[in-house]
């Protein structure tokens, strides 16, 4: 089993930054991909970003060149780091595993197995 705990969400204002962290624990290992989503009220939850185990990362559309991820392997940690950030980014974030060393890394929810219980992003303008 793979336990994951998101951190470091909270309330900013349009154009300011702030850094989400995932902590995983139990069978997580560095040959996992990990993934975050977001899911604002209303809409349905939406893919983000994603970090394969082979060191690939992948970006939403909507967050390419404002968004980046980085994992800490040592530590079992991934990084999202959320620069210019924009009312519609105001959602619930996710933190999701699937693994182990899976031939593609998915973009796709129900894709990922483990998931982590999420944490509120607000950016007010």
């Amino acid at each position: 089993q793979v336990q994951l705990v998101e951190s470091g969400g909270g309330s900013a204002q349009a154009g300011d930054s702030l850094r989400l962290a995932c902590a995983a624990s139990g069978s997580a290992s560095v040959s996992y991909d990990m993934a975050w989503f977001r899911q604002a009220p209303g809409k349905e939850r939406e893919f983000v970003a994603a970090l394969s185990w082979t060191g690939g990362t992948y970006f939403a559309d909507s967050v390419k060149g404002r968004f980046t991820s980085s994992r800490d392997n040592a530590n079992k940690k991934k990084y999202l780091e959320m620069n210019s950030l924009k009312p519609e980014d105001t959602a619930i974030y996710y933190c999701a595993a699937r693994g182990p060393c899976l031939a593609e890394t998915s973009v796709y929810a129900d894709a990922y197995n483990y998931w982590g219980q999420g944490i509120q992003v607000t950016v007010s303008s």
